[in-house]
């Protein structure tokens, strides 16, 4: 109940997760003081009676539950923010010289360091710099003038300073408590997140070197082996389907292609549409990178086979296989990607397109690596666009041992 309320403050369909943890955030904060508001209201009207210490809570409750009110109606949350931080940093000092000096109000004024804190959650270091100045401010004139505010002060027992100091360190410090709690979790689940996706889309080494470096990465490699697979006669088979089922059912299929190539230690590089691109021994260099290839290969073929059919028809692919040297790097700045380049690529492209369906056609390159371990069929000699007459093969299975 708490949470859906929290999660509607100020809400628009367009807000980025960001946009919606800062308004849950002012919320959580803005209504935490509020209440902290009331609870010396009632405190100070106790001791005082109705005394200008008394008015000063509520007007800051008054003021920053308006803002909650406003901002909510016009979905602009950086109203309860900055009501948030002028009240949170001027209110305490007025409060602080009506009572008197320092330890009169039992330093009443540690509430308005949260002002700065609250402004630095959500606005730069840069903009957050003025409301740590004007702090700096009010603390200087309750320093300057404290013997001044002393002369002036209310009438305050030693117990009752003892239980202003209680309130006022002891509550903000849990509230700073709290919320860094918040923020910290907030910070370590959103870079949980984006580890996450970051890993979606690049190698993990790669990944790591990324995060460290701005320097271009580019590698070359002596000897991987590369896999593409693409859907035969996808035009047909997906005429009839909405365009739900068809996403729908590619996101079945290469979800179980995924878990076939994580298991075998081999690396997803992309989809293209009904295409898919693994290379191996990339960018962990590897002896067997043929032999793992067309191992995870002939499980996906298996895998795909257990698939259910849908609407009496099943998806079948054409694989190709080339091994080879490729230059590997990273591309682009704000989506990155990670990518092989060279003759290599392309003829493991022309294996697929030259292929037939639920068959690994490998080229010679790969053959003469794997002819040991795999029974191979050879197709003959094909003309392949660009590359002339080619010798290749059908990987038939592993050889009995």
């Amino acid at each position: 109940m708490v949470s859906a309320i929290v999660s509607k403050f100020a809400s628009e369909p367009g807000d980025t997760q960001e946009i919606q943890s800062e308004k849950t955030a002012i919320f959580l904060v803005a209504v935490s003081c509020s209440a902290a508001g009331i609870l010396w209201a009632a405190t100070y009207g106790v001791i005082f009676g109705w005394a200008l210490a008394t008015f000063l809570p509520v007007a800051f409750t008054i003021i920053v539950g308006s803002s909650l009110v406003i901002s909510h109606v016009t979905k602009n949350h950086l109203i309860v923010i900055y009501a948030q931080i002028l009240s949170i940093m001027m209110i305490p000092a007025l409060i602080q010289w009506s009572i008197g000096g320092l330890f009169d109000s039992g330093v009443v004024l540690a509430w308005a360091s949260l002002g700065p804190l609250v402004a630095l959650m959500f606005f730069s270091p840069k903009k957050s710099t003025p409301w740590f100045l004007l702090y700096f401010i009010n603390l200087l004139i309750t320093l300057v003038f404290d013997d001044f505010f002393a002369g002036r002060a209310l009438e305050v027992s030693e117990n009752t300073q003892r239980l202003f100091f209680a309130m006022n360190l002891g509550v903000s410090s849990l509230v700073v408590f709290f919320f860094a709690g918040y923020f910290v979790r907030t910070a370590i689940r959103e870079r949980s997140k984006a580890n996450r996706l970051l890993l979606n889309v690049l190698p993990a080494e790669i990944a790591e070197i990324l995060k460290e470096s701005d320097d271009t990465i580019a590698r070359h490699y002596e000897s991987v082996s590369v896999l593409f697979a693409d859907v035969v006669g996808s035009t047909p088979l997906f005429a009839d389907l909405e365009p739900t089922e068809v996403v729908d059912w590619l996101n079945e299929v290469f979800s179980v292609l995924d878990d076939v190539v994580e298991q075998h230690g081999v690396e997803k590089l992309r989809t293209m549409g009904d295409g898919y691109m693994v290379g191996s021994g990339v960018p962990a260099t590897r002896d067997d990178h043929p032999q793992a290839l067309i191992d995870c290969c002939l499980d996906m073929i298996r895998a795909l086979g257990a698939l259910p059919a849908r609407n009496g028809q099943r998806m079948m692919f054409r694989f190709g296989i080339n091994s080879g040297p490729v230059v590997a790097g990273v591309i682009g700045k704000s989506k990155f990607h990670y990518d092989l380049w060279g003759d290599t690529v392309n003829v493991a492209s022309r294996m697929e397109s030259y292929g037939e369906a639920g068959r690994i056609h490998i080229s010679q390159n790969t053959y003469e690596l794997i002819k040991d371990d795999f029974e191979c069929v050879p197709r003959g000699t094909t003309s392949i666009k660009g590359k002339g007459e080619m010798r290749t093969w059908f990987v038939v299975g592993r050889k009995a041992i």
